[in-house]
């Protein structure tokens, strides 16, 4: 049995729903939860699978994990298992996040090269050299990375360019390191803000996150006994605000900062879309749409993450567009789903060229990561006819309840068990 969306396309989305907490926030502030001496209760965890493999992760190296309506109780104190499962980090790339604190607190570790979407080429390295400047000696072996060191040691650390899951590992694992590190060029997302937050309510010493150059003062310890709640996810939002673009719907997000969006938010006016926004709050208005040019870089730049989602929405606008992709060589893996969608789509060097159509005509597609399968969705919604979705194990890594949660705004979408020996 699997499970596939189906959608009918036609209809405006109209309402209001909040936006759940972000998944890029929770998985690095559940890894950051080992360096605790005590219990952390972190709250707004979205119920989605990623999480989910993440707490499972946690628990085989001795972490005591519940689950419970958002609410996520890590008990740290038993950890003493420094290999994780291969299977397991194998699934999501975010679980290399975990290097960091069990660097930090054990002195070893050894954890198998990262999986996750097929997005190309994302190597460890600047992981890697990090930990080697704070004195780690660090090794391969059978598709593990294996780091020892006596002591952590403070240093200044310079990325070639900002990645945000070396900047994360990094700064874990500098807040126990005698001395003082600071990492130049350092990625600015949010979500690393966010982070460095939670490591400062454990007692860490953390200055400058979310600037290109964060200064980690290393202590002896830190602590748990205390609730946190995460920052909402800004990729979810941006998918719904797509979502009702693409609808000619009018829909309100509430707990979601404009400014974690800024240059999203520009784009879409640009692309004839009316925006409305306040302290926490953005809603749409779908217009009819214009052909824009993007190119995604490193926040506070476009969102690679949204790369998808937005030519969807462009496969209906006015003239042509082009978005240039400079993060993942991989992210053009989308393009033969939204040509059976009748898309015209191609790519030239790193970017992907979109011919806008009056319209898409729904049929079967497969989702091959978390952001196409948002594209797809967002492609269906707008579609004359009947768009079948599968491969949703990949859309459910990142997105809690999009089916149940689109439905209240309106659209007409169910989800569907259906037997592969059948079809």
């Amino acid at each position: 049995m699997y499970e596939v969306l189906i959608i009918k396309g036609g209809k405006p989305l109209n309402g209001t729903i909040e936006v759940n907490g972000a998944k890029n926030a929770a998985l690095p502030i559940m890894a950051a939860s080992l360096l605790a001496d005590s219990p952390i209760t972190i709250r707004r965890v979205p119920n989605i699978s990623d999480v989910r493999i993440m707490a499972r992760l946690l628990r085989t190296i001795g972490a005591k994990v519940t689950f419970r309506n958002g609410n996520m109780k890590i008990d740290p104190r038993d950890v003493k298992n420094v290999r994780a499962s291969y299977k397991l980090v194998s699934k999501i790339h975010a679980s290399f996040d975990i290097t960091g604190p069990l660097l930090a607190r054990f002195k070893q570790v050894e954890v198998p090269l990262p999986g996750g979407c097929n997005l190309g080429s994302r190597p460890v390295n600047f992981h890697i050299e990090g930990f080697r400047s704070l004195g780690a000696d660090v090794d391969f072996q059978h598709g593990y990375v294996i780091a020892k060191t006596a002591r952590l040691k403070g240093t200044n650390i310079f990325f070639p360019k900002p990645s945000v899951g070396a900047t994360k590992n990094v700064m874990m694992a500098a807040t126990m390191a005698s001395g003082t590190t600071i990492i130049e060029n350092a990625a600015r997302e949010p979500e690393v803000a966010d982070l460095a937050n939670f490591l400062i309510r454990m007692g860490a010493k953390i200055r400058g996150a979310g600037t290109s150059k964060i200064t980690i003062e290393g202590v002896k310890g830190l602590s748990g006994g205390f609730e946190y709640s995460i920052i909402s996810d800004r990729i979810e939002a941006g998918t719904y605000l797509l979502a009702g673009a693409a609808s000619k719907g009018d829909i309100t997000l509430k707990a979601i900062k404009p400014e974690f969006l800024d240059s999203f938010i520009s784009k879409l006016k640009d692309a004839g879309q009316k925006i409305d926004m306040g302290e926490d709050w953005i809603s749409i208005k779908g217009r009819p749409v214009k052909a824009i040019d993007i190119s995604t870089s490193p926040f506070p730049g476009f969102p690679t993450d949204l790369h998808p989602p937005v030519a969807a929405l462009l496969c209906i606008a006015d003239g042509t567009s082009v978005i240039e992709e400079t993060i993942f060589d991989g992210r053009f893996i989308y393009l033969d789903e939204l040509r059976r969608l009748g898309a015209e789509v191609n790519t030239k060097n790193h970017s992907v060229v979109i011919r806008g159509v009056k319209k898409l005509s729904g049929a079967p597609v497969v989702a091959p990561d978390i952001r196409a399968g948002g594209a797809l969705i967002i492609a269906g919604l707008s579609a004359e006819g009947c768009t079948v979705i599968s491969g949703l194990d990949k859309i459910d890594r990142g997105y809690q309840d999009i089916d149940k949660r689109l439905a209240i705004l309106g659209s007409d979408i169910r989800r569907e068990k259906r037997d592969a020996c059948r079809d």
